[in-house]
């Protein structure tokens, strides 16, 4: 959405299909400022065992930016920050990096099994070791690739970067 509310990135059909999976109603903040009054509200009103999902954060252009004020909005929502996005984790964006700077963060399940099976393909691989690397945005891949270039026998580059 670039940093402006579209009905068509709501987070509607993902808080339904986790209520199906938790068993519980996932409540949504219908708030196209995401953390605006409604948000503020529902979560002020939230009892134990209940859940809330925000709206699409990406509605919001300081996320991409990492604005510190976004950032603390988030947070006061909160009392912990679980992050579980293996793919966006290296991403400096208010929903990652910028709301776990106010509040205790901890990586989910799927981090953990990232990190313990990436410890281990790294620490003591199999020879000759490839890494097939791929996306558009160079930028972000620069460190890791920096890495792999001491660690791999070779290095293959796809997709929008090659």
């Amino acid at each position: 959405p670039k940093g402006e509310y579209k009905p068509e990135f709501s987070l509607a059909p993902v808080a339904k299909k986790l209520s199906e999976y938790l068993g519980v109603e996932v409540k949504l903040a219908e708030d196209e400022n995401v953390v605006g009054d409604n948000a503020k509200a529902m979560a002020a009103e939230l009892k134990d065992g209940e859940v809330m999902l925000l709206e699409n954060v990406r509605y919001r252009k300081e996320e991409t930016k990492n604005v510190e004020n976004f950032s603390k909005e988030l947070a006061s929502l909160a009392d912990i920050f679980v992050n579980d996005a293996f793919g966006t984790a290296h991403r400096a964006h208010c929903s990652t990096t910028g709301v776990a700077s106010y509040l205790p963060a901890v990586c989910g399940y799927l981090i953990q099994k990232e990190i313990k099976f990436m410890g281990g393909a790294l620490a003591d691989p199999k020879r000759p070791l490839v890494a097939i690397l791929g996306g558009a945005k160079v930028s972000d891949k620069i460190g890791v690739i920096s890495n792999l270039i001491e660690k791999c026998d070779t290095i293959i580059i796809g997709g929008g970067m090659a």
